[in-house]
């Protein structure tokens, strides 16, 4: 018995299961929020203001801010659910029956008549041929004599389209494949590689069939335009009876110290400062 009445609940159940409700396209797709208002601010919100608040404050897109895990809200106030999108296009044509009744022929409106180009290269000729030179003489020339040029010539002086093959093809051309298996085996790299060695094995052949000129001989006029006559180094001139007086002061012990005291001070002078090349604070 309890087996049969648990059946029987399951039965009941199963029964007064609703089928499942159908959501509405505004449900499943909801419409923009509406722009705040004062009645919508709630204390700790961040859009909550102090002193005086007006609903034109939350329509300012610099002002408004975004509620933390909320979309922004929109500014502009939209129009009633009613309201419908887009443009509506009432049928005037009368639809298939119209159509298959009877064809409408579209009327070919008037065409305004064609204002021909003023002709400026023969009303300059006749303004210089007339002895006019003045921009004011031409305006009133060219007011007098409004020459034109006629469709004809106008039609000849426009270039035909050129003529081009019946079989031609517009548009860019494709960009040929990759070659992927040439970079994957490295096939240019033989490439360059072996046209190195052609061009080195080229530059060897060269060297070798070049014609190598014998020994050059020296003449006598490339001998004299290489020598350098030498210069004699002349003594000092002393007076007479100054040359065989010796020095009153020696600083050196012998004259071997004092070469060697030179010699150290020539090869300093490179890196040494002042006019003498013996510091910074050696005056002449």
């Amino acid at each position: 018995m309890p087996e049969a009445r648990n059946s029987c609940q399951d039965l009941t159940r199963w029964k007064k299961k609703k089928p499942p409700v159908r959501r509405t396209v505004s449900q499943i797709c909801p419409p923009p929020r509406r722009p705040l208002t004062v009645a919508d601010i709630r204390p700790g919100m961040e859009n909550e203001r102090l002193g005086v608040v007006r609903d034109s404050m939350f329509q300012n897109p610099l002002i408004v801010k975004a509620e933390l895990g909320k979309p922004r809200e929109r500014s502009c106030s939209l129009p009633g659910i009613n309201f419908n999108y887009g443009l509506y296009i009432r049928g005037l044509d009368g639809g298939v029956p119209e159509a298959i009744g009877h064809w409408n022929v579209f009327k070919q409106q008037p065409t305004c008549p064609h204002e021909l180009t003023r002709n400026y290269i023969a009303m300059n000729r006749g303004a210089v041929k007339a002895g006019l030179v003045t921009a004011r003489e031409n305006l009133h020339y060219r007011q007098l004599n409004d020459i034109r040029i006629s469709d004809q010539d106008d039609r000849r002086l426009k270039k035909e389209p050129p003529s081009l093959p019946p079989n031609m093809t517009f548009g860019i051309r494709a960009r040929p494949s990759t070659p992927f298996f040439d970079l994957l085996q490295h096939r240019y790299q033989q490439l360059w590689v072996q046209e190195q060695k052609d061009t080195q094995k080229a530059i060897k052949l060269e060297k070798k069939h070049k014609v190598i000129l014998g020994k050059l001989y020296e003449t006598r006029s490339s001998q004299l335009r290489k020598y350098k006559p030498p210069v004699g180094l002349d003594t000092l001139w002393h007076m007479p009876h100054f040359q065989k007086v010796g020095p009153h002061l020696a600083t050196f012990p012998t004259e071997a110290d004092r070469q060697r005291a030179f010699k150290a001070h020539r090869e300093e002078c490179a890196v040494r400062q002042g006019t003498l090349r013996m510091g910074n604070y050696t005056h002449p």
